[in-house]
């Protein structure tokens, strides 16, 4: 059996790799390293930190308050996902910790929580959020955490909208439509979904007068919300993203 192969742990570091460089550890990392997984010095560990790819290290140290791993290797290139950002209205919480990790599996580099005008969350923990992501690209094989940001109102960030940025809304009340993205272009995107009890028609309204928006059709029923953000990356991965 190869080092990569008997590695036990995939670990998202924040810290510049590159070969013979040493990683410090935190005292969450060491303790889930030492004190959960059993690791010992001269075990293996795959690591990466979303820019340099992934490396085979083997722990250098070991304490309960830290420690240190050295990379050796290069297991695997740096890949970045599409220029991909997704929007969504929180819902209960263990539902957005799906779409968050979901997200982050899928491949959209930037994940945004809003507030619409029937969003019934009105807070979200980022930090706790962010922890999901990282989980979520350590287990997929991922070399790149999306960020997740601050939750924000939907009105001002459509108000802030960059130009070169194509907007992917997901409308309920398009039922039976065929999605909307034949013929768009590859670049800057993002996809937008609704919260529970759908868009406003204020909101829709508004959408629909923006010329980088497209309205798009998730099919004849009407998804939850969690369903839909995998539904909707699926759909835009498939047709213009890296999957194909």
């Amino acid at each position: 059996m190869n080092e990569k192969t008997s590695a036990k742990v995939r670990l998202y570091v924040e810290h510049p790799l590159g070969a013979g460089q040493s990683v410090p550890l935190s005292r969450d990392q060491a303790h889930y390293l030492f004190g959960v997984m059993r690791l010992g010095v001269g075990d293996a560990v795959l690591v990466f930190d979303g820019a340099h790819g992934e490396w085979l290290a083997e722990v250098a140290e070991a304490g309960k308050r830290g420690g240190v791993l050295a990379c050796r290797e290069q297991t695997r290139p740096q890949q970045s996902p599409p220029d991909l950002w997704l929007l969504f209205a929180p819902i209960k919480k263990a539902r957005t910790d799906f779409i968050v990790e979901k997200a982050a599996e899928m491949g959209a580099a930037r994940i945004c929580p809003v507030q619409t005008d029937f969003t019934n969350a009105e807070r979200i923990r980022r930090d706790r959020l962010q922890a999901h992501a990282v989980e979520a690209a350590e287990q997929c094989g991922g070399t790149y955490v999306p960020e997740v940001a601050e939750l924000a109102r939907l009105d001002r960030v459509l108000a802030d909208w960059p130009a070169d940025r194509q907007l992917m809304f997901c409308d309920e009340a398009l039922v039976g439509a065929r999605a909307a993205l034949a013929g768009a272009q590859r670049g800057k995107w993002a996809i937008l979904i609704g919260p529970e009890g759908g868009f406003s028609q204020a909101e829709r309204t508004r959408l629909r007068g923006f010329p980088f928006a497209h309205a798009v059709s998730l099919g004849p029923r009407i998804l939850r919300a969690d369903t839909a953000a995998v539904a909707a990356l699926t759909l835009w991965q498939s047709t213009l993203g890296d999957w194909g």
